[in-house]
């Protein structure tokens, strides 16, 4: 994966590891997540050194960070335009690639100028409901 290049950062293997795991990655992982998955792959590899990764990818903008969970900060390497649904029973995220048009009230947009939305919408995946449902 070449992303460290494209965004500045020193290609070490900790680092590469942590690229790895996420590209592609749509499970929206939390440090402690990352770190459990690369561990077994190199386990001198400190949560310290993924948390510390994962800042400077997010404040070169490689990566969201989401505080959806207010226990744990989780993280999203499709730095893109898209929203969120939110299961509140599982914690499970997903991607929505929609638009929304928002249109703010003259009153508010006279004095506001949005370039951005991320929308989060929460309620209960189709598993978690089955699962309910069977109990």
């Amino acid at each position: 994966m070449d992303r460290d290049r494209h965004i500045g950062l020193k290609l070490t293997p900790q680092r590469m590891a942590i690229f790895d795991y996420l590209d592609g990655n749509k499970d929206h992982p939390s440090a402690e997540q990352i770190h459990k998955a690369i561990a077994s792959r190199l386990p001198s590899m400190s949560l310290a050194t993924v948390y510390n990764t994962l800042r400077t990818l997010k404040e070169k903008g490689g990566v969201r960070e989401l505080t959806i969970d207010p226990a744990r900060k989780r993280y999203d390497p499709d730095t893109g335009l898209h929203h969120h649904l939110i299961c509140v029973a599982c914690g499970n995220i997903k991607d929505i690639q929609l638009d929304y048009d928002i249109k703010l009230p003259k009153s508010v947009s006279r004095n506001f100028t949005l370039f951005n939305t991320q929308i989060e919408l929460y309620g209960v995946c189709t598993g978690c409901k089955d699962k309910k449902k069977r109990s």
